[in-house]
């Protein structure tokens, strides 16, 4: 039994599942998988906590290290579940939101959705003020100003407040005396400032990202201190690291100041964990699949490092169209999330055409097998009447499944309306689901300007190994990894994550008038405030910084990042910025500009702890053909016959096993299918790793 002071936990709160694990001298002891409580979802997290607790023999004053991700932010968004929030802007500027970016984002549809901003026009307030873009006073603001906006706030009823004045990035101290204001008439309002949540130019996005924030942080807020308390109750007496959306980490009081951080931030940690498993295994380019209850996550990694963005939607009106949800800006690792996932509902329209989610039924009510009050056949249904999941080992027997259910639903449902029977029904919701997922993964790829047939898929998630062969061969990828631990990789993922903070600031030049005085000051200043988020969380911990800057052609609406050399900027850079900007437009567009003058609009300061690099896998390992305990009878995803499928548990496998499909692979919170046309081995560092025969199907 380990000393206290040596364990570390990490709890994911999924859609439909919980996970949680933990870690000791860099080796996970104990895993569990926990249906989500929705009305409570701390109560999950505690549940999670001490199931891992009693299997391990430990309790959670030995916990030295907690870390923590959860969807609440990003469903209280998509559901429309957060506070009454009332905006603040220059006077003149009321309907930023209404405006936007004055487009459709489809433009031929007469019956078009548009995005829900959160915020009505009559809960968007003005006030007399006015700063210039270069941060110069126009209009003062005065305290008759501010004396009738306070009592325009008390009429509006809202419960929190979101203050985003023209130009506060180039200057916030308008922003900030009025912030104070509204704190001392109301006290227990949260209050959400642009130039603390997204300081940078475009005012739509900045004002989007911090109604987002206001929105969320009462709940956030609340739900961090009940979490809190609820562990410190049950004897946790190290801090809560929250992961966030951009792969770092940061602590409870960062988290409830900027939750919108804190979006998306389970699949950050499933794309940390593919990143880290890439350059153990030396894969140059990797497709990231993460396949829970609800949704798929899919990300692109080259060099072991993910694709990340400054900007992502949020609640798209229609789901695949760019411009049809509401923008935010932040740090973010780039994906594409669908809504195919376990708990996805089949369903067949009035033309008879049968479709997959997005609607999901989650953990409550579930799969109609699992026997809580689902009623519509979902994914999982389907997957157990195929015979892919075996119900004696599913959740650890935590989880009762009967399969007969699953099948009559499947028949009720769905193959009634179309002419099927139970298991036909279940391939064609497998078939579509796949599918789905296969399309979303190439256009993510087209969309990326990358390829996705010379890369290796690293899936993982409850269904992710499931369904990874099915999604790999549609997508035309060939090899697939399924790392250990596989079905509560994001929570191993954040075991892996820095603590971090990066901060983007807004201050306009062009590249061959710069003033490097002045940047350096800027810089300076903003990795100071970065470094101090970090050492709340990492205390006197090494750190490593990173400087980019955001640079266009003059006249260009949007930026590429170019990273800034190590110190302080020199007017001899300039040429080597110039060098490295045209070099990477020529690599996204073909060719540069000549003659064009380049701008910088925005620059940006990342600081995070040190993490210990991965081991190497030591090689491919002498051949061994392990005997399966038992079989299975499963329906061939490939050609519709029913076969018999080698059964293996995962922790009897070793190094330089080999298993020839139709297999399956059991494990505690998943089930891997080798199909037919994939083979599998294990290699150095545990990674089953699946390979696509030449010859086809056996």
């Amino acid at each position: 039994m380990n000393s206290a002071g040596t364990l570390r936990m990490a709890i994911d709160i999924g859609g439909t599942f919980t996970d949680t694990v933990l870690e000791a001298n860099g080796k996970i002891i104990a895993s569990a998988k926990t249906l989500t409580t929705h009305g409570n979802p701390a109560e999950g997290a505690i549940n999670g906590a001490k199931r891992v607790m009693e299997t391990s023999g430990h309790h959670l004053d030995e916990v030295s290290v907690f870390i923590h991700g959860t969807t609440l932010a990003t469903n209280a968004l998509i559901e429309k579940k957060g506070a009454t929030v009332a905006t603040v802007a220059t006077e003149g500027f009321r309907d930023i939101l209404e405006i936007a970016y004055e487009r459709r984002y489809e433009q031929y549809d007469i019956n078009l959705e548009k995005p829900d901003l959160l915020v009505p026009r009559e809960r968007s307030l003005t006030i007399s003020e006015r700063v210039s873009a270069e941060g110069s006073v126009l209009v003062e603001m005065e305290q008759k100003a501010i004396d009738g906006l306070l009592g325009n706030i008390e009429a509006s009823g809202a419960k929190s407040i979101a203050i985003c004045l023209m130009h506060s990035y180039a200057n916030p101290s308008h922003e900030q005396r009025l912030k104070d204001a509204i704190a001392g008439r109301f006290p227990e309002l949260p209050i959400s400032v642009s130039s603390e949540v997204s300081p940078e130019a475009r005012e739509f996005d900045r004002l989007c990202t911090t109604v987002a924030n206001a929105y969320i942080q009462p709940l956030m807020g609340s739900y961090l201190l009940r979490l809190s308390e609820k562990f410190a109750a049950e004897g946790l007496n190290c801090p809560i690291l929250m992961m966030t959306a951009g792969g770092g980490m940061c602590t409870l009081d960062t988290a409830a100041r900027f939750p919108i951080r804190l979006v998306e931030s389970g699949p950050a940690g499933g794309a940390i964990l593919a990143s880290r498993i890439a350059a153990q295994a030396d894969l140059k380019e990797v497709l990231s699949f993460d396949m829970g209850g609800t949704t798929a996550k899919l990300c692109l990694i080259d060099k072991a490092l993910p694709q990340t963005s400054r900007q992502f939607e949020i609640a798209r009106a229609s789901r695949f169209i760019r411009g049809s949800g509401m923008p935010v800006r932040i740090p973010v690792i780039e994906m594409i999330e669908i809504g195919a996932g376990g708990g996805s509902i089949a369903s067949v329209d009035g033309l008879g055409r049968l479709s997959v989610g997005p609607r999901s039924a989650g953990s409550e009510p579930g799969p109609v097998a699992f026997g809580k009050g689902g009623a519509e056949p979902t994914v999982t249904d389907s997957d157990i009447a195929m015979g892919y999941i075996i119900p004696e080992v599913f959740a650890e027997g935590h989880v009762k499944i009967d399969p007969m259910a699953a099948k009559k639903a499947l028949k009720r449902k769905v193959g009634n309306r179309i002419g099927l029977d139970a298991i036909e029904s279940a391939d064609g919701v497998g078939r579509i689901v796949v599918e789905s997922m296969a399309s979303a993964a190439r256009m993510h790829a087209v969309e990326s300007g990358k390829d996705l047939s010379e890369r290796t898929m690293i899936a993982f998630g409850g269904n992710g190994p499931l369904h990874a062969t099915r999604v790999a061969r549609s997508a035309g990828v060939s090899r697939i990894v399924i790392p250990p631990d596989p079905g509560v990789g994001s929570a191993v993922g954040f075991l892996f994550a820095p603590i971090s903070f990066e901060m983007v600031r807004s201050r306009y030049t062009l590249l061959e008038h710069m003033d490097s005085d002045s940047i350096n000051l800027l810089l300076n200043r903003m990795e100071t405030d970065a470094l101090s988020v970090v050492r709340l969380g990492g205390g006197d911990a090494p750190t490593r910084k990173s400087r980019s800057a955001f640079m266009r052609y003059s006249g260009q609406g949007h930026e590429i990042e170019i990273a800034l050399p190590d110190g302080s900027l020199a007017d001899s850079d300039i040429p080597r910025l110039s060098d490295a900007f045209e070099k990477e437009y020529r690599r996204q567009y073909a060719r540069p500009v000549p003659g064009m003058k380049i701008e910088i609009l925005n620059w940006a300061v990342g600081v995070s702890t040190m993490t210990e690099p991965p081991g190497k896998s030591p090689g491919e390992m002498r051949e061994n053909r392990p005997l399966a305990k038992q079989s299975h009878r499963i329906l061939c995803d490939q050609d519709g016959v029913y076969k018999e499928a080698d059964c293996f548990n995962r922790a009897d496998l070793r190094p330089g096993d080999h298993i020839e499909g139709p297999a399956l692979v059991l494990e505690a919170q998943t089930t891997t299918l080798i199909s037919s046309d994939f083979a599998a081995h294990v290699d150095g560092i545990g990674n089953l790793v699946l390979a696509r025969k030449t010859n086809g199907v056996d």
